[in-house]
């Protein structure tokens, strides 16, 4: 099983030529209304990978939920554990340029209630799998949910995104971390390269997973790092990219994959999530991952 708490959010999306500088006004080229957060999309990809999956977390009473929710609805994900509070649903203006680059703007809204609560009854659902976590809820509740966890011997993967001043200490508490090349550069002060992920790894106990976007993943644990390439594309919008890859890692893991199995089918479905528009619509079904992986590749 994965539960995933997290956040929740309406994406409110626009197709620009180029992404808005200080102080200019575009004009979209259309503007289009998706489920999101990290913490949604994640859960629904896990789903969509094959796993069990549940997701806590908090929405308000209003229209934002019902789009928010939408997708996780059709897919089967279990929201027993996604509370209603008196707060606005969160919300993200995500800008996409004609290379598929983009700039997100978040309002947190009922993700900022996400409590201790909360975390107790995702812990307390959890027979063996595993609790996945990110940053677009309270770090009080982060902290909790990760200590909770290890109490109860429940293995935890964190991602770090969006990057903070509190990433590194809620790094130390997390059986697996994931983060970009940006937010890992910034977790270990700009020492990046083998050296250094080795070397974090051994002195925190961690495995840690490093995305490099079109050049892949790379993956290190205290004994043993690797990388794996990424396949060539020409990407449509790279919104929700980083959370497909986040969900299909967990959900092989909990499979009984191994660390470099998850890493290879993550990076296919997040290749794939990138052709697509949206970061909910994006994210593919497994049969189409698995599909796409058992095509020879272009010399």
């Amino acid at each position: 099983m994965i539960v995933v708490l997290g956040s929740i959010n309406l994406d409110i999306r626009f197709g620009v030529e180029t992404l808005p500088l200080a102080g200019e006004t575009l004009h979209a080229r259309g503007r289009s209304y998706f489920g999101g957060g990290k913490g949604a999309n994640q859960v629904l990809a896990a789903k969509r990978a094959g796993a069990e999956a549940r997701l806590f977390g908090a929405v308000g009473d209003d229209d934002f939920a019902k789009i928010a929710l939408r997708e996780l609805v059709e897919a089967g994900v279990t929201l027993s554990g996604v509370a209603v509070v008196a707060e606005e649903t969160g919300s993200a203006n995500i800008y996409v340029d004609c290379l598929g680059e983009n700039c997100i703007v978040v309002a947190a809204g009922a993700n900022g209630l996400v409590n201790f609560e909360m975390v107790v009854s995702a812990v307390s659902a959890m027979q063996g799998g595993i609790l996945v976590l990110q940053q677009e809820i309270p770090f009080a509740t982060n902290r909790a949910a990760l200590e909770l966890a290890r109490l109860h011997g429940v293995k935890t993967i964190l991602n770090v995104s969006p990057f903070d001043a509190t990433s590194a200490e809620l790094s130390r508490l997390a059986d697996i971390v994931i983060a970009n090349e940006h937010e890992w550069a910034r977790l270990n002060d700009g020492q990046v390269g083998h050296d250094a992920m080795r070397e974090w790894c051994r002195r925190n106990d961690k495995i840690l997973v490093v995305t490099k976007g079109a050049e892949g993943v790379a993956v290190s644990t205290a004994k043993e790092l690797f990388e794996i390439a990424a396949p060539a594309i020409r990407p449509l919008d790279t919104v929700g990219a980083g959370d497909t890859f986040c969900g299909y890692f967990a959900a092989e893991l909990d499979r009984g994959g191994s660390i470099r199995e998850a890493a290879k089918i993550a990076v296919v479905a997040a290749s794939i999530a990138c052709l697509r528009a949206g970061a909910q619509p994006s994210i593919p079904l497994r049969h189409e991952v698995l599909s796409a992986m058992a095509k020879p590749q272009s010399p």
